[in-house]
This record gives C-alpha cells, sequence and structure tokens, in this order.
C-alpha cells in the first residue's frame, strides 16, 4: 500500500523548524494538521477563511491551489501579511504539497 502521508515542514514563531508526515487520507487543511500536533495556530473561525488567525508564510516553491475570493479578502485586512502570505485553512494537505514548508505568521494580541 502506498504511504498516504507528505512531508512537510513547519518553523515556528521562534524560528524552530520541524519536519513532519502529514496524512493526506484525512481530508485536514494545514491549519487543522498544526493544531492536531499542538502547534500555536488558532484558526478562530474553524477553517472558513474568515479570521486569518492561521496565516502562514510559504517558503517554498511549492505549486499550492490559487488563492479563493476569500481567502485574498482575508489577507487583505490581516496583519503582518506578506507576498508569501496565506491562510493554513485553506491549504489541504494532498500528495502535490510535498515539501511544503511554511512559517507560523506572528500572534495576534
Amino acid at each position: 500500500m502506498e504511504n498516504p502521508n507528505v512531508t512537510i515542514t513547519i518553523i515556528d514563531r521562534e524560528g524552530n523548524s520541524q519536519t513532519y508526515e502529514a496524512p493526506t487520507d484525512m481530508n485536514m487543511n494545514l491549519m487543522e494538521f498544526c493544531k492536531a500536533i499542538e502547534l500555536p495556530i488558532k484558526g478562530e473561525c474553524g477553517g472558513m477563511a474568515m479570521c486569518a488567525t492561521c496565516q502562514v508564510y510559504i517558503e517554498s516553491n511549492t505549486e499550492l491551489p490559487e488563492k479563493s475570493d476569500a481567502e485574498i479578502d482575508m489577507l487583505d485586512q490581516a496583519f503582518f501579511v506578506k507576498e508569501n502570505s496565506r491562510l493554513g485553512c485553506q491549504i489541504h494537505l494532498h500528495e502535490n504539497i510535498g515539501g511544503l514548508i511554511v512559517r507560523l505568521a506572528p500572534e495576534i494580541d
């Protein structure tokens, strides 16, 4: 049987980098995965692209699906947005994102 996992690297807010095997067979997104491994990511809206508390910076050249209008609108209102900002809830764990490297955006108090 094929390995249903994908390798992703997550850099926390202190700059520590950790590589994980993330499941692609559970219909999870990056925000849900970060919460499951107890990284400090809020995801207050539950993955509806309505809060930006799961913002990450894409640090690899991994090809991701285009941002939805809802994601673009939310990032327009978010803090600490950069050119490579994405919402973790909008990045689904799929075999095509193997090698993805993300950095957690600063937390908003």
